[in-house]
């Protein structure tokens, strides 16, 4: 194992119940990283997606791709506690199994693209060597104190900005 979950805090800002990665176990710098999500019953999201057939959602699958390659990017940059990484697209998302307490997810995420604040990232989610989630990731790399500027509600010229 490469990273544990307490290296893994030191690199994303992502907290229970939202870090969905708990072990990094490859990685090859500014190329590709393997992380792990072990899926359990106690997942907050079970209690509703679907009672009585639990299945870890396919947005929060495409979450835990996302942070495997936050954790790759993030490595390389020195500032990284005043950065953050939003999505912008994500791209030929499919979804090929479900994913049920019990799994393992193998999140393994390369690099397409890198180009100043912006990065194409490919993923893959497999549990037990079968493909349970793949898609095409875009993100922008932010400063964290950036101002957010809310639209008003009664405001249609802000709106159309």
């Amino acid at each position: 194992m490469i990273l544990d979950i307490n290296g893994i805090q030191s690199i994303l800002p992502h907290r229970y119940p939202f870090l969905l990665v708990d072990a990094v176990e490859e990685m090859e710098r500014w190329k590709r990283i393997v992380g792990i999500k072990n899926v359990t019953i106690n997942e907050h999201y079970f209690q509703g997606h679907f009672p009585g057939k639990p299945i870890m959602p396919g947005v929060l699958i495409i979450e835990a791709l996302a942070q495997a390659g936050g954790l790759l990017l993030l490595q390389e940059v020195p500032d990284r506690e005043k950065k953050l990484l939003y999505f912008v697209a994500i791209d030929n998302a499919r979804f090929r199994r479900p994913v049920v307490p019990g799994d393992q997810l193998r999140l393994e995420v390369t690099v397409a693209a890198w180009r100043n604040t912006f990065c194409k990232l490919q993923g893959r989610a497999t549990v037990a060597g079968e493909l349970a989630a793949e898609a095409t990731l875009m993100c922008k790399m932010v400063d964290r104190e950036m101002p957010l500027t809310p639209v008003a509600a009664n405001d249609p010229a802000a709106k159309a900005q």
